[in-house]
């Protein structure tokens, strides 16, 4: 559906993106994460045929972006940063010049209009003003927008930023239902997110691809299997006594101190061995409370410092 093929971008002597290749099939949906100043806007840009790339080749549903640039963005939906929008039109009046801008047939338009008013959920403000909306109808109509011409990819930038707890679950679920039937690609500085809704993420940092993967193989590469998290009442500072007593005890580092007196200790195992039951028992006897044990979970956000970290070393 979409290669990438050796695309480098230059700026003079400066070098946005470096040599990066990937691979998105279809119905995927794909996260694209970086630091600020990494070159995903770039990137996307790119994709989009907005700039063109100083080398390598972007082909676009079998079509070379730089050779058949019409038929390849006919592909695309876009939905860009900051839901930049004509705001004394009404959604309805926004949507339909959309589909006059894409040269969609006039003998559907408004058929083809109506399906993505209601398929974006915009039905019942299809006549408002889109600058008396709020911030969560707005990005709805920046989404209908990018539906416009049934493109196969829509590729859409920071889709819920600014939005509130129940908009962003709305969009979210949104852009899940779209994935059914479309190929995604999202950029979000939100990796709870990107970890809920893609089922591929690719990682770059300066201009060069760092990681590609899913998300959950991502957070396996980085997990500690061997630690525990673990909450206790120690009145008589016994905890660090606790490594020489119990063999299978590699570390135990005190994470925090909490107001009501307990404390958190992160506790490192030796090779796989489950320390759980012989915590239990062996802190009892110690005079030591447990509030709370729990294993070590990583997050794609772990995975992702982990991973910038380890390529600015």
């Amino acid at each position: 559906m979409i290669e990438v093929k050796n695309v480098t971008k230059k700026y003079g002597k400066f070098v946005a993106i470096d040599n990066i290749s990937f691979t998105i099939n279809e119905g995927e949906i794909v996260g694209l994460l970086g630091p600020n100043g990494a070159g995903k806007s770039t990137t996307m840009n790119m994709l989009t045929g907005f700039i063109d790339q100083t080398e390598g080749e972007i082909i676009i549903d079998g079509y070379d972006m730089l050779k058949k640039p019409k038929k390849a963005k006919k592909e695309i939906g876009y939905m860009p940063e900051g839901v930049p929008l004509y705001t004394d039109l009404t959604v309805k009046e926004f949507v339909t010049y959309m589909a006059e801008l894409k040269k969609v047939d006039k003998k559907t338009r408004k058929e083809k209009i109506q399906k993505i008013i209601e398929q974006t959920g915009l039905k019942d403000v299809e006549k408002k003003l889109i600058k008396n909306l709020s911030r969560g109808y707005k990005q709805r109509v920046s989404m209908a927008g990018a539906l416009v011409g049934e493109p196969k990819i829509l590729i859409l930038d920071e889709p819920t930023v600014g939005l509130d707890p129940k908009q962003i679950t709305e969009i979210r679920n949104l852009i899940k239902e779209l994935g059914k039937t479309h190929t995604i690609i999202l950029s979000s500085h939100i990796l709870s997110e990107v970890s809920q809704v893609c089922s591929k993420v690719i990682i770059i940092n300066k201009g060069k691809l760092v990681a590609i993967d899913t998300p959950e193989n991502l957070e396996n590469k980085v997990s500690n299997k061997n630690c525990i998290y673990i909450t206790v009442e120690d009145p008589d500072d016994k905890m660090e006594e606790v490594k020489d007593k119990i063999k299978g005890i590699k570390s135990i580092e005190l994470v925090e101190k909490n107001e009501d007196g307990t404390k958190q200790y992160m506790i490192e195992s030796k090779e796989n061995i489950d320390l759980r039951k012989i915590l239990f028992t062996e802190l009892a006897k110690e005079n030591i409370t447990i509030f709370e044990m729990k294993k070590a979970d990583s997050t794609l956000e772990d995975a992702f410092m982990k991973i910038i970290e380890g390529g600015n070393k």
